[in-house]
C-alpha cells in the first residue's frame, strides 16, 4: 500500500490532491456564507481507487476550503486504509466520526444468508446492508448537540438514517438512478432465478427512490439523462446537476509512444457492473479482435479483483491484470485504446474523462458513454451494440492516427466543461441555494446556461456543443 506523505502536494493512486485547491471559475453574485455541511457516506474515500472515490474527494477536498466539513461513516474495511484516510482528512481540516462497522462483504455463506434474509425486507439489500445503528445514533446524537446547515447524503442507500432529521435541509447526491442499474442486471441476465431476485430488487429501488427524492430538499444528479429521469420516473422536484469530472491538471497526453494494438479497460473490479464488462471483453469482444489483430493484447486494470478473474488471467497468454496500481496514468500513456464495453451501469464515467484528458482515443458502447457531454464519432467511437464492440477496436487500430485526432477534440472539450474546481463552484452554488431555501439561481448556475431538456446532452445528438465559459 503506498505510503501517506504530508507534503504541500499529495499524491495518492495517480490523483494529485493539491494542499490548497482553487476556484478558477466565474464567481455568481451571491456572497458565500460558510456553512456547517454533515456528509454521510459508506466510508472515507481514500484512497481515490474507485469512480465514486475520485468524484467525491475531489469535490470535498476543494468544498473543505471555504466551509466546515463533517464526515460521518463506517469504517473503511481495510485497517490501513481507514488509518491513512483518518490522517488525510484530519490534515485537510475535516471533522470525521467514524462508526466503527464495516459494511458485510458481498461473498461467501453468510452474504448469501443476507440476501434470503432481505426477500423479507421493504428495503433493497444495498440500503439494508449498509443500514447500521451505531450511525443512525452517531447522526442523532450529532444533530442534537451541534448546528448544522445542511445533511449531505454522498450515496442515495444512505439517507435512510437521515429520515428522521425532519426538521434538517437535506441533500442527496445521486451517482447513479440506482433502479436503473437493477433494471439492467434484470435485462442481461440469463438465470431465471437471479433474474428473478433482481427484479424485485430492481422494484424495491424504485419505490426507495421516489420516496427519497420527495423527501430530500435537493438532489444532485451527475448527469442531465439521470435528472431528467428523476424529474419523470420518480416526479423528484428540486434536482440540479453537477457532472463528474477530472484533474485536467494531473491528467495530461504524455510523451511516451503508444502501443496501437494494447487495448485498455479501467475500473474498479469489484464493481458488478465493471466485472459483467469484463467477461464480456475476454469471453466475447477479445477473441474477436485477436483473430483479426494477433498482435493485440488486452490490459485489465483496477482494484479488487476477484480469484476467479486472476485465474482466467493467468491462463490467457495475450491478457494482462495489474490491480490496485499506485498511479493508472503510465496505462492511459502506454495503451492505444480505451475500450468501454458497458451494458449496465448508471452516471457517467470518469475514466473516459480521464482518458480523453490524456489523449488516448476512447471506443465505448451508448451505456458506457451516456451522461458526458460527448459526440460520438467527433471525439470518440460509439457502437449500440456490445457485439459491434470487436469490429469497432479492429479499426481503431487499423486507423490509429484518425481516432488520436477524435481523442485530441475530445480532449479539448474535456479541458473547457469537465474541471473538477469549475464543478465545486456549482456544488457550492447548490449546497448555498438549499440552506437558503431559493434554488431557482442555483439550478441555472448547474446546468451552466444549459437546458436539462436540451437534446445536445446526448451522446447520439450531432448537433455542436458549446463550452461553458469560465
Amino acid at each position: 500500500m503506498e505510503q501517506l506523505t504530508l507534503s504541500p502536494e499529495i499524491k495518492t493512486n495517480g490523483y494529485q490532491l493539491d494542499r490548497e485547491p482553487f476556484f478558477h471559475a466565474q464567481r455568481s453574485t451571491l456572497q458565500a456564507p460558510r456553512l456547517h455541511v454533515a456528509i454521510v457516506d459508506e466510508e472515507l474515500p481514500y484512497p481515490a481507487t474507485s469512480g465514486k472515490r475520485i468524484r467525491t474527494l475531489n469535490l470535498t477536498l476543494r468544498l473543505a476550503r471555504r466551509h466546515r466539513i463533517t464526515y460521518f461513516c463506517h469504517r473503511n474495511a481495510d485497517i490501513g486504509e481507514a488509518r491513512q484516510a483518518a490522517v488525510f482528512f484530519a490534515d485537510h481540516g475535516i471533522e470525521t466520526v467514524v462508526v466503527d462497522r464495516v459494511v458485510p462483504p458481498k461473498r461467501g455463506p453468510k452474504f448469501y444468508a443476507r440476501l434470503a434474509t432481505n426477500l423479507l425486507s421493504p428495503l433493497p439489500y444495498s440500503v439494508a446492508s449498509h443500514t447500521s445503528p451505531a450511525l443512525n445514533r452517531a447522526i442523532q446524537d450529532y444533530a442534537a448537540e451541534n448546528a448544522v446547515d445542511l445533511w449531505h447524503c454522498e450515496w442515495t442507500p444512505y439517507f435512510e438514517p437521515l429520515r428522521r432529521l425532519v426538521a434538517a435541509r437535506r441533500l442527496v447526491m445521486a451517482h447513479n438512478v440506482e433502479s436503473l442499474i437493477w433494471q439492467r442486471y434484470c435485462e442481461t441476465e440469463k438465470n431465471r432465478l437471479k433474474r428473478w431476485y433482481m427484479r424485485r430488487q430492481w422494484r424495491k429501488f424504485e419505490h426507495f427512490e421516489k420516496r427519497t427524492f420527495a423527501e430530500a430538499d435537493q438532489t444532485v444528479a451527475v448527469s442531465f439523462e439521470d435528472a431528467s429521469l428523476m424529474r419523470s420516473r420518480f416526479r423528484a422536484g428540486n434536482v440540479a446537476v453537477v457532472e463528474n469530472g477530472v484533474d485536467v491538471s494531473f491528467f495530461q497526453p504524455a510523451d511516451e509512444r503508444r502501443q496501437l494494438g494494447r487495448i485498455l479497460f479501467l475500473g474498479s473490479l469489484d464493481w458488478r457492473p465493471n466485472l459483467d464488462a469484463v467477461n464480456l471483453l475476454l469471453n466475447a469482444i477479445f477473441p474477436l479482435v485477436e483473430t483479426l489483430e494477433p498482435s493485440a493484447r488486452l490490459c485489465l486494470v483496477g482494484r479488487n479483483p476477484p480469484e476467479w478473474l486472476r485465474r482466467k488471467v493467468n491462463g490467457t497468454p495475450a491478457v494482462e491484470l495489474h490491480a490496485n496500481v499506485p498511479d493508472v496514468r503510465p496505462y492511459l500513456a502506454q495503451c492505444g485504446i480505451l475500450a468501454v464495453p458497458l451494458r449496465i451501469g448508471g452516471g457517467s464515467r470518469i475514466k473516459i474523462l480521464e482518458a480523453l484528458a490524456s489523449g488516448l482515443p476512447v471506443v465505448s458502447t451508448r451505456v458506457g458513454a451516456e451522461g458526458l457531454s460527448l459526440q460520438a464519432g467527433d471525439h470518440f467511437v460509439l457502437v449500440d451494440r456490445v457485439e459491434d464492440m470487436a469490429n469497432a477496436l479492429v479499426q481503431t487500430i487499423r486507423g490509429h492516427k484518425k481516432a488520436l485526432q477524435a481523442a485530441e477534440r475530445g480532449r479539448r472539450m474535456v479541458l473547457c466543461r469537465y474541471d473538477w474546481d469549475v464543478l465545486a463552484e456549482q456544488l457550492e452554488t447548490v449546497w448555498i441555494r438549499c440552506v437558503k431555501n431559493d434554488m431557482s439561481e442555483a439550478l441555472e448556475w448547474a446546468v451552466r446556461g444549459r437546458k436539462p431538456s436540451d437534446s445536445s446532452h446526448s451522446t447520439s445528438d450531432s448537433s455542436p456543443l458549446i463550452c461553458p465559459k469560465g
